[in-house]
């Protein structure tokens, strides 16, 4: 079964046809050619895949896409400020070390993202829990934490 999707990708209004066994990944990368979200291990464990649905962050990789019909979702990609500026957590992740091999920076990113539309002054546990569904094999996730908390100062 086909179904026409209509969604807002990083604030534009979208469509798309899609089969209903497809993921939102899928989607993103194949109809938005998106390539921020990542397929690390297509089970919802790693969190390369993590994207913002409604405010919510989700693992796309599982997300069926007729879900999104009618919400607002944000990649990496639309966290960008005008100018192609980064957003503040993107520039933190960038000057305190928070990226290794970049695999899954978009994810830890949008998970960050989360958190701190959530709580602009989040303990280290609660940033720890935050990036709980998200893993790194580059960093032993200090760099990634010390990056959220210097952006949560920034924001």
């Amino acid at each position: 079964m086909r179904k026409v999707i209509s969604f807002t990708l990083n604030g534009y209004n979208v469509s798309a046809e899609v089969e209903s066994h497809k993921m939102l990944l899928e989607v993103l990368r194949e109809h938005f050619e998106l390539t921020g979200p990542k397929e690390g291990c297509g089970q919802g464990e790693c969190g390369a895949c993590t994207v913002l649905v409604d405010g919510y962050n989700v693992n796309s990789c599982i997300y069926p896409a007729f879900e999104v019909d009618g919400k607002s979702v944000v990649t990496v990609e639309g966290l960008l400020r005008e100018g192609n500026k980064l957003h503040p957590i993107q520039q933190s992740f960038v000057e305190n070390g928070g990226v290794q091999c970049g695999f899954c920076t978009p994810g830890m990113i949008m998970s960050a993202a989360a958190l701190l539309n959530e709580n602009k002054d989040p303990s280290e546990e609660e940033i720890k829990r935050a990036i709980s569904g998200n893993l790194c094999r580059c960093t032993g996730y200090v760099q990634i934490v010390e990056s959220i908390k210097k952006a949560a100062e920034m924001i």
